[in-house]
């Protein structure tokens, strides 16, 4: 029940297709306001091209967030681990923003979340890999040049990583109300489209049932330890 309760692959997946139907009817308008469910840029003037964009980077970032990372921490620290990776996601979530009024009091529980993802943003990274072997060699070199410009530890190597699998090219300008953020581009591919969408759910599938193996091995091996 617990590992139920934190695991967020599926609602992920729901709300990015969600997004791509109204792309698929043209419907601009519906996209950019669904879209605000998944990402908290501005939204409101977004292209086709950026909100498929935004939904794959969304897709890519939680599916370590929300998937690999709590993954991780049930196998190593059972139901607790499960729980306090959630709780610790969820405060990140609601006050760890970057704006005058969340600097300071959301700084410390961002830090605490970007702690707490680091192995999981690794696996899901390896799980790329393994999840799209065709596109395994190129997902690595981008992920090894890209990663680090991202100003998240965490999302530029998840990030990276799809972006190589899928061949797109993910990054570029976010607005966030009155702040613009210009983030380095990652992949050497076009930049995304509608088609894009359900390309990188379907991917985001795959990873989370490559972690899972990888969790359920690990916490089989704690457990027969003597």
């Amino acid at each position: 029940m617990a590992t139920w309760t934190v695991l967020g692959g599926r609602s992920l997946e729901r709300e990015a297709l969600a997004v791509h139907d109204f792309l698929a009817r043209d419907d601009l308008d519906g996209a950019r306001h669904r879209l605000t469910y998944l990402v908290g840029r501005d939204t409101s003037a977004l292209s086709p091209e950026e909100i498929a964009r935004a939904v794959v980077e969304s897709v890519a970032e939680n599916t370590s967030d929300a998937v690999t990372a709590p993954l991780v921490w049930g196998a190593v620290a059972g139901v607790p681990g499960l729980l306090a990776h959630r709780a610790s996601n969820t405060l990140d979530a609601m006050v760890g923003y970057r704006n005058a009024r969340f600097n300071r009091f959301g700084w410390a529980s961002a830090r605490l979340d970007d702690v707490l993802n680091l192995p999981g943003s690794r696996l899901a990274g390896l799980a790329v890999l393994v999840a799209e072997p065709s596109r395994s060699g190129r997902a690595w070199a981008v992920w090894r040049r890209d990663a680090a410009g991202h100003p998240s530890p965490n999302g530029g190597v998840v990030e990276s990583a799809f972006a190589g699998a899928l061949g797109i090219t993910l990054g570029g300008t976010n607005r966030y109300g009155d702040r613009v953020e210009h983030r380095p581009t990652m992949g050497d591919g076009p930049v995304p489209t509608a088609v894009d969408v359900p390309r990188s759910t379907a991917l985001a599938r795959r990873v989370g049932v490559v972690a899972a193996f990888g969790a359920a091995l690990v916490a089989l091996l704690r457990r027969q330890k003597p």
